[in-house]
């Protein structure tokens, strides 16, 4: 990769648009030299510092060999706010937004509701339910101590309220129950030919691969959620775009009701769920 020609930031913009997207070069740049897209595009031929020429070229080097943006920048927007990620958990993804809409809407069915997010990761989830319901009370819920610290950290730069626990699905919990459990756990087929493409070859095996179905994480979901439920609660879950049909059976077999899969904004079936009715 050779240098650019000016150091300025049209230059230094010029020269990653030969290695990177232009969007990911912008906003990388906007990261080094702590700027807003307003800034690149009224002072393009302002000088970059030495320094920021330096640390830009190693984001867009290690860009060009795959590592997604997020990890690059520490940064990742979600329902409108920006989230801190670490490769100690997943990128949130716009369809993970899905989830969000539906538990919403069912919280406003209860005075003061109780949540749980299963497998919290960043806590976006957590997070965005707290912040979007203030009168939930929401329980964030990870395996991963280095997870939990990443979403710990997020409800304190956003001033969400949570409690935090670890544990392994729900063992952690007692006897406590909920009105809505969400989960958006592993869900990738052991082999699955994607986990060796794009961003997910960087992010944590461990929250994306479950067993050689894709089943093995959401299985033990479902079949532990009737425990934690209040009579009439919800179990919504994030799943693969060809599980909806399997996670229903599961769903019927624990004997919910109410079960259904929704789409997301490209029409792929995105979440299954259903309520419990002791």
């Amino acid at each position: 990769m050779t240098a650019w020609e000016r150091p300025s930031i049209a230059g230094a913009l010029a020269w990653a648009r030969k290695y990177i997207p232009p969007p990911e070069a912008r906003l990388l740049l906007r990261h080094v030299h702590g700027c807003t897209a307003a800034h690149l595009a009224a002072w393009p031929e302002e000088t970059l510092p030495a320094a920021e020429r330096e640390a830009f070229r190693r984001l867009v080097e290690r860009r060009k060999a795959g590592e997604p943006v997020a990890y690059l920048t520490g940064l990742r927007e979600f329902y409108g706010r920006d989230f801190l990620v670490t490769q100690a958990v997943l990128i949130p993804r716009p369809e993970t937004e899905l989830l969000v809409e539906l538990a919403l809407h069912r919280l406003a069915a209860e005075a003061r509701p109780t949540v749980l997010d299963l497998g919290t990761g960043s806590g976006a989830l957590a997070v965005t339910l707290a912040l979007e319901w203030d009168c939930a009370d929401v329980t964030a819920l990870d395996y991963s101590r280095e997870a939990l610290e990443v979403a710990k950290t997020n409800a304190e730069r956003l001033d969400a309220k949570i409690g935090f626990l670890h544990g392994d699905w729900y063992a952690a919990l007692g006897e406590a129950r909920f009105h809505l459990i969400v989960a958006n756990p592993p869900y990738i087929p052991e082999g699955d030919p994607h986990l060796a493409r794009g961003d997910l070859r960087f992010e944590p095996r461990a929250a994306l691969v479950a067993g050689d179905d894709g089943l093995a994480c959401l299985a033990p979901i479902v079949a532990g959620a009737s425990r934690h439920l209040e009579h009439g609660g919800w179990l919504l879950m994030e799943h693969g775009h060809d599980q909806a049909a399997a996670v229903r059976g599961l769903l019927a077999g624990a004997g919910f009701s109410g079960i259904a899969s929704w789409p997301d904004l490209a029409g792929i079936p995105r979440v299954s769920g259903g309520r419990w009715r002791a």
